[in-house]
């Protein structure tokens, strides 16, 4: 459900500044930045990096580009 919601103008211009660096449309650069901050709100330990590896972690298995782990070298007790 799309709700409309009043945002300050200097907050939109800088969302826009960091749409465009990111490829993302204005709208979706404010709900990646609300993502991060609920994970870090409810998270207070994870630091900023952590998140957005998280984050890039989790989309990269959503989308199929990750390969699963195969152990190249045997243990010492095999």
């Amino acid at each position: 459900m799309a709700t409309s919601v009043r945002l300050d103008d200097e907050f939109v211009e800088n969302a826009k500044i960091h749409s465009s660096a990111s490829f993302r449309t204005v709208p979706k650069q404010i709900e990646h930045w609300a993502k991060i901050g609920q994970i870090a709100e409810e998270n207070p330990d994870l630091t900023y990096e952590f998140i957005r590896d998280a984050l890039l972690a989790t989309e990269a298995v959503n989308s199929g580009h990750v390969t699963k782990y195969e152990r190249r070298t045997k243990r010492k007790s095999d």
